[in-house]
């Protein structure tokens, strides 16, 4: 008899963590390489969940894909463990309980970081070796990501007339992560073919309850659970979790109550949790009807977010020439000559003043404290930065969400330059996320959800740029690159500096047919040391041999080399205005008097082509 032909009439108890004990016998390593090196100790942790009652066990298999076996060079090994994973879970066995097949999800808060096709190969590779080895189901567990799980569900159908189980992971009750109804999720998977739906991971029983209870009975499927132990702690050094069993026994009526009829146990949870679930229901039958709860209807983020005070810089580029101007904020807490260049750029007229989020990873003040404080003192558009290098997930939405409270609306999403690259070499690069996924993250914060698809309250109202590097060996490359930032939501680009007319009429012919305009990027050069430091030092900038001959032939003199600079971008100013709306000035070595020339000269130039056009 399979175990669903058997879940028609019983309730089945099925097992509990298996990393958790791992854990806590010292293990914080590749938990299913010990299929092949600790064998006797995964059996033993099978048999202990049978002898507290368990009627369906797991294999150690949870993340033995290639995709996470490669992090510790065991990409080769996806055979091996699998198959001894399956053996020793039915050795532990003996016929006397079922034994699933357990393949997790990849995907979690950051979909975007790895494609269907890689999970496709990695999913069909796993399935056929526990296939191969005869367990008596497929269980799909942890799932943040609907998509994956329906397309492997898919695969998984395809591929075997085994039971699937097809588990869910929830980061708020009652909705995925995408923001579909749980009961939508269930429908979906059972017309996928899957057996058994239910949840795991990241819900205790009090919010996993409180989630079933809006959830009708599947009309073919049944129901399933495997909450958490509890929220867990981290103390010196080591995750801990502390819900006891005695909870987990108040709370298995109700599980039966709600429908369920295979329950087990996920994170945190032991044999003693799982003997708790057993010896409370162990004779019951599954309820054959149940109340649901009608879930109240969440309308999203219906508060807009605070009126602009300016309209966005995408929209103004669109309608009339504009000038922005980078100032650096300072790497020493005197701030003085920083608020003195932005009080004089402003007297400049530009529409923004950029602020780099600390550049070349090197520590600099605060650009968002900076950003609100010239915002406040003069008036001006603060354009922050916000790099993927400084923060994780966390991090970047309490940033972001901190930039709406201070009303700073204008962004750049940028990756970020690698620590290794600054002056704390040692320090950590996090890149929880790319730059596209920032973009998206940003944008769906304008529609009042957090990352992980909760409600804000009230929708943001940011203007997202993306940068933009043309200084590459493929332009169209490049472009690609752009065109996915338009479809994860950026609103227009600014690029980094460019230093010949060439480069400038080659990259407004592989940017014309772009749906976001571009500001282009202009730095005058300090002198011969700058340009030839610029050139070979700072990735993302190529300068011409002929611009580098001009400053090095006036290389003691320092002041006529600076001019010679303002020069050359004066030139490189009547050319861009020619083909762009948007320019873009980056002032080097805080030495603002050449960017507010450059700003006075790029307003007197656009006025002046703007009358010509008028008149021609």
């Amino acid at each position: 008899m399979s175990f669903i032909d058997k879940l028609k009439n019983e309730i089945i108890i099925a097992d509990g963590a298996m990393g958790t004990l791992l854990y806590s016998y010292g293990t914080d390593s590749c938990f299913e390489e010990l299929n092949l090196s600790q064998s006797e100790q995964i059996q033993h942790i099978h048999e202990a969940y049978i002898a507290a009652g368990a009627g369906l066990i797991q294999t150690n298999t949870y993340a033995a894909n290639y995709l996470k076996l490669q992090r510790y060079g065991l990409e080769d090994s996806v055979k091996d463990i699998n198959s001894a994973a399956a053996r020793i879970a039915k050795k532990a066995s003996s016929g006397r309980v079922y034994v699933a097949g357990t393949i997790g999800g990849v995907r979690g808060i950051k979909p975007n970081m790895t494609s269907l096709d890689e999970i496709k190969r990695s999913f069909r590779e796993q399935l056929y070796c526990l296939l191969l080895e005869g367990v008596d189901g497929i269980l799909l567990e942890t799932y943040y990501d609907f998509e994956e799980l329906e397309t492997v569900l898919a695969i998984a159908r395809k591929e075997t007339d085994l039971p699937v189980i097809a588990q869910v992971s929830l980061q708020e009750a009652g909705v995925l992560q995408d923001q579909t109804p749980i009961g939508e999720a269930f429908s979906r998977l059972e017309s996928a073919g899957a057996d058994v739906v239910g949840l795991n991971c990241r819900l205790g029983p009090h919010h996993m309850l409180k989630t079933l209870e809006s959830v009708q009975l599947p009309k073919q499927a049944f129901l399933s659970a495997y909450p958490n132990a509890s929220i867990p702690a981290y103390t010196d050094g080591k995750f801990h979790y502390e819900g006891d069993a005695e909870y987990f026994r108040q709370s298995a009526i109700d599980f039966r109550n709600q429908g369920v009829r295979l329950l087990g146990g996920c994170c945190g949870t032991t044999p003693a949790h799982i003997k708790a679930f057993a010896d409370e229901l162990k004779g019951l039958p599954p309820i054959q009807e149940k109340e649901v709860k009608t879930r109240e209807k969440i309308i999203v983020s219906e508060k807009p977010a605070p009126a602009r005070e300016l309209p966005p810089l995408h929209d103004i580029v669109k309608e009339r020439p504009s000038v922005i101007v980078e100032l650096d904020p300072p790497r020493k807490l005197d701030t003085a000559r920083f608020f003195e260049g932005a009080h004089a750029l402003k007297d400049a007229g530009i529409d923004s003043i950029t602020l780099a989020d600390n550049s070349l990873a090197s520590p600099r003040v605060c650009n968002s404290a900076l950003g609100y404080l010239v915002k406040q003192q003069t008036g001006l558009r603060p354009l922050v930065h916000v790099t993927c290098r400084d923060r994780n997930i966390i991090g970047l939405q309490s940033h972001l969400m901190g930039l709406h409270a201070l009303g700073l609306n204008d962004v750049l999403a940028v990756t970020g330059d690698p620590a290794r690259v600054g002056d704390f070499p040692g320090a950590s690069s996090v890149y929880d996320v790319s730059s596209f996924e920032l973009i998206s993250m940003i944008k769906q914060l304008n529609e009042g959800l957090s990352v992980s698809g909760k409600d804000l309250g009230q929708k943001a109202d940011f203007s997202v740029a993306g940068a933009f590097n043309p200084n590459v060996r493929s332009l169209e490359k490049a472009v690609g690159r752009l065109e996915k930032k338009i479809e994860h939501g950026a609103d227009y680009f600014i690029t980094q500096p460019v230093f010949s007319e060439e480069k400038l009429l080659e990259v407004h012919e592989a940017v014309k047919g772009l749906n976001a305009p571009v500001y282009i990027g202009l730095m005058p050069l300090t002198g011969s040391r700058n340009a030839e430091f610029l050139h070979n030092e700072v990735p993302g900038i190529k300068i011409a041999d002929s611009i580098r001959d001009r400053m090095a032939a006036l290389k003691d003199d320092p002041a006529q080399a600076s001019r010679e600079g303002i020069t050359i971008a004066k030139s490189l100013i009547d050319a861009a205005a020619e083909l762009f709306n948007g320019i873009y000035l980056i002032t080097p070595f805080m030495r603002y008097e050449m960017t507010v020339e450059l700003s006075n000269y790029a307003k007197k130039t656009t006025e002046r082509l703007s009358r010509r056009k008028l008149h021609a």
